[in-house]
């Protein structure tokens, strides 16, 4: 309910899954040993699977599922299906998603998601301690935080 207030309806969630092939799917998209031309960012993957979960009901823990959502949102080609098939029934990334995942709640005390972590950089150098808050947030908070951050750089 309090997501319907920043625009996050949930009209149609109808399971709650295992969302760590739904993470491997992100890295397979998102890496940049695919050769394609446009490759999807984490945020647009995001989007895609959030949608098709809470949206239209889908079973985003399912291989189907996630391959139906890389072709059909996230560009994934009919020569890479196959791959993406396989990477997924065979947890290929596994480890690192969970390592990734592991990380996160150490270095930020992660609980639950959405969680976002927003911070100023400038190349590979970070620019002060990045934010770190959870819940389905309003647009005004986001803009807070990115006017105090590009106040930082000035």
């Amino acid at each position: 309910r309090s997501g319907s207030k920043v625009g996050a309806n949930f009209s149609n969630w109808k399971t709650w899954p295992n969302t760590l092939r739904a993470h491997q799917l992100i890295a397979y998209v998102t890496s940049t040993k695919r050769k394609v031309e446009n490759i999807p960012t984490t945020s647009e993957c995001n989007a895609a699977i959030f949608d098709a979960m809470y949206e239209c009901g889908e079973n985003v823990s399912l291989v189907d599922t996630l391959v139906k959502i890389g072709t059909e949102r996230l560009g994934v080609s009919a020569s890479e299906v196959n791959d993406l098939k396989l990477h997924l029934e065979n947890n290929v990334g596994a480890k690192d998603v969970m390592k990734e995942i592991q990380t996160g709640r150490r270095r930020y005390q992660i609980q639950g998601v959405p969680f976002f972590v927003i911070g100023a950089v400038d190349g590979e150098t970070s620019l002060g301690q990045p934010y770190g808050f959870s819940g389905a947030q309003d647009s005004s908070t986001f803009a807070d935080i990115f006017e105090e951050l590009a106040g930082n750089l000035a």
